[in-house]
Parts: C-alpha cells; sequence; structure tokens
C-alpha cells in the first residue's frame, strides 16, 4: 500500500496530470477513473436522449403538418371538381347555343341572329355576347400556402406527384392556355371584323341591339369570315369539354388517394410524440361482402 503512494515530484509529467495533493495513489486514481467514466456515460446518454427526444419532437410536429397539409389539399381539390363540374355545364350549355346559331346561319329568315330564353322570357342576339370568355381558374390557394411556407416536402414524393398533376400538370396547362389565350384569339379576330370591316359597310354598329342582328343579317350571313371564326371557336369549345372530362376524373381518382392516405394517418396510434401502425386485432373489422336481405315469405294468414 506504501509502495502505491508516491511523492509528486517523484512522478512523470503524465501521471502528475491525474495526481491530486502531494502523492499519487494508484486506487484513488483508478477509483477517479471510474467515477469519471460513469459521469461522462450518464452525460453522454443524456444528451444523446435530449437530442432524441427533441429529434422525435420534430417528426411528430412533421406528421401534424403532413395531415394538415394532406386534408386542407384533399378539401381543395373537391372545390376545384365542383368548380370544373359547374365550368363543364357552362361549356356545354355555350356549344349547344351556338352549334344552333351556326346550324341555322344560311336560313332565310331574318330572325336567325335571334335566341329566346325561356326561364327569363326574353330574346338576345346570341353574337352580341360573342366577346365573352371565362378563362379555367380553379382555387389553388392551400397549395400555394404550402409551396409557400416550405412544408411541401412533408408530402413525400408520391403524393406530392400527384397533387402536382392537379395544380401544374399538363391537362390543367392545356386548359387554361385553350380557355385563355386561345380563346381570345378568336375573339380578337371577331372585334378586329367588326372595327375594319363591318363598320365601314354598316351604317351603325350596335351589337347589343337586337334590331342590328335582324336588319343586318342578309349581309352577317354574306360574311364567311365571322362565320368560319365560329366554326373554328366551336371546335375549340369541344376540345376543351374533353379536357374538362379528363380533368374532372384525376381530380375524382386524386381526392380518393388522399382521402386513403389522410384515413391511414388518422387510424395510427400515438403516444405523446411516437405513433405507429394500429396492431390488426384493434382495428374495426370490416366485412368482405355485403349481407343480402332475405326475402320474406308472404303471410298466408287472411
Amino acid at each position: 500500500m506504501a509502495e502505491d503512494k508516491k511523492k509528486r515530484n517523484e512522478l512523470n509529467w503524465f501521471i502528475r496530470l491525474f495526481t491530486v495533493g502531494e502523492r499519487f495513489s494508484l486506487r484513488d486514481f483508478y477509483d477517479r477513473l471510474k467515477k469519471g467514466f460513469v459521469e461522462f456515460l450518464i452525460v453522454f446518454f443524456g444528451v444523446l436522449v435530449s437530442f432524441s427526444v427533441e429529434k422525435q419532437g420534430g417528426e411528430f410536429d412533421d406528421r401534424g403538418n403532413n395531415i394538415d397539409n394532406l386534408v386542407g389539399l384533399r378539401n381543395e381539390l373537391i372545390e376545384m371538381k365542383e368548380y370544373t363540374q359547374e365550368y363543364i355545364e357552362t361549356n356545354e350549355w355555350i356549344t349547344t347555343l351556338y352549334q344552333k346559331q351556326y346550324n341555322r346561319w344560311e336560313q332565310d329568315n331574318d330572325s336567325i341572329f335571334i335566341d329566346y330564353e325561356e326561364e327569363q322570357e326574353f330574346h338576345f342576339a346570341p353574337m352580341a355576347y360573342y366577346t365573352n370568355r371565362d378563362p379555367f381558374n380553379p382555387p389553388r390557394v392551400v397549395y400555394d400556402a404550402i409551396k409557400l411556407d416550405g412544408t411541401f416536402r412533408f408530402l413525400g414524393s408520391k403524393i406530392g406527384r400527384l397533387v402536382n398533376d392537379n395544380y401544374d400538370g399538363t391537362f390543367l396547362k392545356y386548359l387554361m392556355i385553350n380557355t385563355d389565350k386561345e380563346e381570345k384569339t378568336y375573339i380578337e379576330e371577331f372585334t378586329h371584323r367588326l372595327a375594319h370591316q363591318w363598320v365601314f359597310d354598316l351604317k351603325k354598329i350596335d351589337v347589343e341591339d337586337n334590331d342590328f342582328w335582324i336588319e343586318n343579317r342578309r349581309y352577317i350571313q354574306q360574311d364567311r369570315y365571322v362565320k368560319y371564326n365560329l366554326f373554328k371557336r366551336l371546335e375549340l369549345w369541344l376540345q376543351i369539354n374533353e379536357q374538362l372530362t379528363t380533368y374532372d376524373d384525376l381530380l375524382s381518382k386524386n381526392i380518393e388517394v388522399l382521402d386513403s392516405v389522410i384515413q391511414e394517418k388518422e387510424d395510427q396510434w400515438t403516444l405523446i410524440w411516437w405513433w405507429g401502425e394500429k396492431p390488426s386485432w384493434l382495428q374495426a373489422s370490416q366485412k368482405s361482402e355485403k349481407e343480402e336481405p332475405q326475402d320474406q315469405e308472404p303471410s298466408t294468414d287472411q
């Protein structure tokens, strides 16, 4: 025991670093080493657990943001579908109206450019509203907000591509071009014809007046340029209708996908900051086949 203790000045420089007091003790050094190692482990694992819990808390917050984003996008896709269906109805009504006008173009009747609205009970000239257009522009507030705040990455690559098809995909881009720039082209051609041809050939230009279309119907019938313009625009409306139908089907499909993903996440169990899939025995059992109602035998009682 006495040999383990040496005076500080008799030790080499390395051992003096671990010597407390005037003498060096091997047992004291060993006890201090164990104590230091234990304290190191406590601090190390404490910091490790702290970082792990903090990371898990961040991932749990991200999961909550992801669910909120999915629900918001699903609801907005439903709004987009409603908007698309209304647009389809409007497109079909306009196409039918102007197809009727085109089919009557050659008839020998002063009222071929006049139509009648039964519900409102008034006569009007469809060509008077020919310059109206309504570019396809479905709601996208939630989508833009998610991209702006940087939480779009939480959706995952699969859902991200799915959502992107609805908001920035090919179908939507063609729809927006056809209902905006292409429509605008035919409208500008029509208005240019009025401003550079009709204005010099006719005494007065007032397309909102029904009498204008009645009094000048023979002149308008002979204007093949305007008739061809209407023909090409009808083709565009038919093309738009096909694109709208395709886009509406895409919305329906993606809404179903988002519904299933949301339902799957909401069915997960959560404990503080941890979550996971529910075991099969906790999930509600679903009947594989619906029971068909049995036919009741007719009563024999009189």
